[in-house]
Formats: structure tokens, C-alpha cells, sequence
């Protein structure tokens, strides 16, 4: 097995999936070396990456507050390319960090072909609206 799919298997979303799945996951995300201070997005602005932190951690702010540190088998990115709106949140590495990054359309494709993977993003999104929006999330 390549290092890739090896890397992929780490990673808490895909755990559980087939060699196949993890083939096709593969194939859809690239990888990337980001260095620390990099933004990754913005609040407001337009989203069409997903993120799956591989290794470093990522620094989440909301209307200039930090919300949340993500680490090592966490993700970002998925709001805005769930709802087709701007960011809800920016983001910045706070050290180096090795990311998976799939595009609008891989994203789809892979939410489309893995129900597991689907489920998992969706409960992830559902815990960040209670966390962000106790009040009305009902």
C-alpha cells in the first residue's frame, strides 16, 4: 500500500473505509504542505475547498474570536460547500501543516459515493452549529 493511502487510513473521517474507498478518496484530494501563519480561508469570502488536517493544527475564528483549535484527523471547509455560502468561519495554521484538500466537486463526489463518510461530515457540521449557535440550534 502507498504512503497515501497509508496517510488516508489515519485519518479518523475515513477510518473504516475499504481499499477501494480510500483509492477513490485518492484520487479525488491532493496534498499539501502549508507553512504556519497561512490562511486558509476567510469568513464572508466564497468556499470551494474542504480540509482534512493531517498533521499541525489549524486556528478557527468567528468574528474575530477563536472559536476552536483543530488538530491532526480534524476537518474544515465543509459549511460553506454544504450550503453553497460564504465562510462561516476563517481559519490559519497556527504551525506547518500537512492538509488534505478536496475541491467543490470531489467533495460532492465524495459525499455522493460514501454514505459513512456523508454521515460523519454531517454529524460533524450539526456539532458546530450547536457549538456556535446554541440558541437556535433546535
Amino acid at each position: 500500500m502507498d504512503a497515501k493511502l497509508k496517510m488516508l487510513q489515519q485519518v479518523p473521517l475515513l477510518a473504516g473505509l475499504g481499499r477501494k474507498e480510500l483509492e477513490l478518496v485518492s484520487r479525488l484530494c491532493d496534498e499539501v504542505d502549508m507553512p504556519a501563519g497561512r490562511e486558509l480561508m476567510r469568513e464572508g469570502t466564497t468556499g470551494d475547498e474542504f480540509y482534512v488536517i493531517v498533521e499541525g493544527s489549524v486556528r478557527v475564528e468567528r468574528g474575530g474570536q477563536r472559536v476552536a483549535t483543530l488538530g491532526s484527523g480534524q476537518f474544515l471547509g465543509e459549511i460553506a460547500l454544504v450550503d453553497h455560502g460564504p465562510r462561516s468561519a476563517s481559519a490559519t495554521c497556527e504551525t506547518a501543516c500537512r492538509l488534505l484538500v478536496l475541491g467543490h466537486r470531489e467533495f460532492n463526489s465524495l459525499l455522493q459515493v460514501n454514505p459513512e463518510v456523508r454521515t460523519r461530515v454531517l454529524e460533524a457540521l450539526a456539532a458546530r452549529v450547536r457549538k456556535l449557535a446554541p440558541d437556535t440550534a433546535y
